[in-house]
């Protein structure tokens, strides 16, 4: 049977190296879309992050966004839900994180009603805070005023470190507060409410359309991705993917730079 739903990680997975979804990959995806399967990103970008990546589609799909805790209408710049970390959680966490990872930067994303709602900055951090990518867009704020208020994700950052290093580590420690994951190895990771992730953000888009689990495929390619992975009727993992992210998937497919997506697709639409 042909999936009804297909939800995609962006960066690593859509996305080839140049961060360009490729003729073959949009002609693909879109050949899906008008023979009536429905078309989901599922990310751990902020929704802020979607526009350059449904520019290139050329049409606005909905966005699981954040790891899940994101809901976003890119069609109509629309916010549809926000699971959060409360300014209490938050605090735990950071004390957790800076007694665990000396030294750690700490930062948060929070969303309004719209990708670029600017009533209040979206992507705060504590001062020294390095990013780990090349496009920062951080303010710099007082660590008080960092947890002062709901967030969407805590991001802790260690320039140097492994992520899966930083995880294994805090694991222990954050408990019920949060759930740990990563999609870089590059010292960062990425904390989002209890029991949030890409699965349960598909699941809430899905629900409504009346599609289940078993109707649906998903691609990834990152730890982050794992359980959309294993949620889904039938995961895929890049062939750049990390070894977790295959160790669960039902199918390999090739990199994001040879339009693994593409080929998969192309089986049941083209």
């Amino acid at each position: 049977m042909l999936p009804a739903l297909i939800a995609t990680d962006v960066d690593g997975t859509l996305l080839d190296e140049g961060e360009n979804v490729t003729p073959r990959t949009r002609a693909a995806v879109r050949a899906a879309v008008d023979a009536g399967a429905q078309f989901v990103l599922a990310t751990g970008r902020p929704p802020r992050w979607v526009p350059p990546v449904v520019e290139q589609l050329g049409f606005a799909p909905m966005a699981v966004c954040a790891n899940g805790a994101v809901i976003y209408d890119a069609a109509n710049d629309r916010i549809v839900s926000a699971r959060t970390l409360s300014a209490e959680v938050l605090t735990a966490l950071a004390d957790i994180a800076t007694s665990v990872i000396p030294g750690a930067g700490l930062a948060v994303e929070r969303v309004g009603r719209s990708a670029h709602d600017a009533a209040t900055p979206q992507f705060v951090s504590s001062p020294g805070y390095e990013h780990a990518w090349l496009n920062p867009d951080n303010t710099e704020v007082s660590i008080e005023d960092l947890l002062s208020a709901a967030a969407v994700k805590l991001l802790i950052r260690k320039a140097g470190a492994q992520s899966a290093d930083m995880a294994a580590a805090l694991a222990p420690y954050v408990g019920v507060r949060g759930d740990l994951t990563y999609s870089t190895n590059n010292g960062l990771i990425e904390v989002t409410p209890r029991g949030v992730s890409k699965a349960s953000g598909i699941a809430e888009v899905a629900g409504p359309l009346g599609i289940a689990a078993e109707d649906v495929v998903t691609f990834g390619d990152m730890p982050n991705d794992i359980p959309m992975l294993s949620w889904a009727g039938h995961g895929v993992a890049m062939g750049n993917a990390h070894p977790d992210a295959v160790a669960v998937a039902d199918e390999v497919t090739t990199t994001n730079a040879d339009d693994g997506v593409a080929r998969v697709l192309e089986r049941w639409w083209m």
